[in-house]
C-alpha cells in the first residue's frame, strides 16, 4: 500500500507538466460548457452580490492547491481565482484565503471544518479533496460519510460549498483507483445540492485537446502556474454561473 501511494504521489507531482511548445504558446484551456453546468446554486454568494457585500471565499485544500517557489502563492489557483472574480465583479470586495491540509483524508478535514468556519466565517468554501483518500484506498462509504458530514457542517455555519475533485493525470490512472471517489463526489454533490468543480474531467479535456501535455516528464513551475491560472478562471466562471450573477448589473460585460 505504501508503494502504491508513493507512486501515485509521484504521478500527482508530474501532472502539471507540459510540452515545450505549449510552455511557450499562449494557453487557451477552454472548458466545455457541460463541465461547468450545474443546477445546484450558491445562494450565499448570490445574496452577497445583491447586497454588494464582501465575498469571503475559503479554499480548504491539500498539496495540489499550492505552488512552490518564491511567488508560488500568487500564482496558485486560489490566487488566480481571486483575480478572476475581481476582474469579473469590479467594485465587489472579494477575498480568497486558503487552509491547506496536506496528507489528510476527507474525514480528517471534516472534523476540523466547524472550527475553521467558526473562525473565518466564509461566504463560500471550496473544498478540494479526494486525492489522499484514493491514495490510501479509504473505503468509499467512509469517504462519502466524511463528505456528507463536512458539507452539513459548512452549510450549518452559513456557507455555500463547492466540492473540487482530484487532478487528472494519465500516469496516475494506471496506479490509482480514482473512479470510486470521483463517483462518490458526484453523488454527494447532487444529494447535498452543492456544485461540483470537476477538476479531473476538466484537466482530462485539456489533455485531450492538447492544451497541456500531461504525459510529459518535465516539471516546470511556469507550466504549472498556467494550469493553475486556467483552473482559477474556470472556477470563477462556475461561481458566477451557479450563483446566477450577471456582471452586467455592475455596468461591465
Amino acid at each position: 500500500m505504501k508503494r502504491v501511494a508513493g507512486i501515485a504521489a509521484a504521478a500527482v507531482l508530474v501532472v502539471l507538466a507540459a510540452s515545450p511548445a505549449h510552455a511557450e504558446a499562449e494557453h487557451s484551456c477552454t472548458v466545455p460548457a457541460y463541465l461547468l453546468a450545474t443546477e445546484n446554486p450558491l445562494p450565499k454568494i448570490a445574496e452577497a452580490f445583491k447586497a454588494r457585500a464582501p465575498m469571503r471565499v475559503l479554499v480548504v485544500g491539500s498539496r495540489s492547491s499550492a505552488l512552490s517557489g518564491p511567488d508560488g502563492t500568487a500564482r496558485s489557483y486560489p490566487a488566480r481565482f481571486e483575480v478572476a472574480l475581481r476582474n469579473r465583479l469590479p467594485g465587489i470586495e472579494i477575498s480568497v484565503t486558503t487552509d491547506l491540509h496536506p496528507k489528510e483524508t476527507a474525514a480528517d478535514v471534516a472534523g476540523k471544518l466547524e472550527k475553521i468556519a467558526g473562525e473565518q466565517h466564509p461566504t463560500l468554501v471550496v473544498w478540494q479533496t479526494g486525492t489522499v483518500d484514493a491514495m490510501r484506498a479509504i473505503d468509499p462509504d467512509d469517504f462519502r460519510t466524511a463528505l456528507d458530514d463536512g458539507i452539513a457542517t459548512l452549510q450549518k455555519a452559513g456557507a455555500d460549498v463547492i466540492l473540487m475533485n482530484l487532478q487528472y493525470s494519465p500516469r496516475m490512472e494506471t496506479v490509482l483507483a480514482a473512479s470510486p471517489y470521483l463517483d462518490t463526489m458526484r453523488v454527494v454533490t447532487q444529494e447535498r445540492s452543492v456544485p461540483l468543480f470537476d477538476r479531473f474531467s476538466i484537466m482530462r479535456a485539456w489533455s485531450e485537446a492538447g492544451d497541456f501535455d500531461l504525459f510529459a516528464q518535465a516539471r516546470t513551475i511556469g507550466v504549472a502556474a498556467r494550469v493553475h491560472d486556467c483552473i482559477g478562471r474556470a472556477l470563477a466562471k462556475l461561481v458566477i454561473e451557479a450563483s446566477h450573477i450577471n456582471p452586467a448589473d455592475l455596468g461591465v460585460r
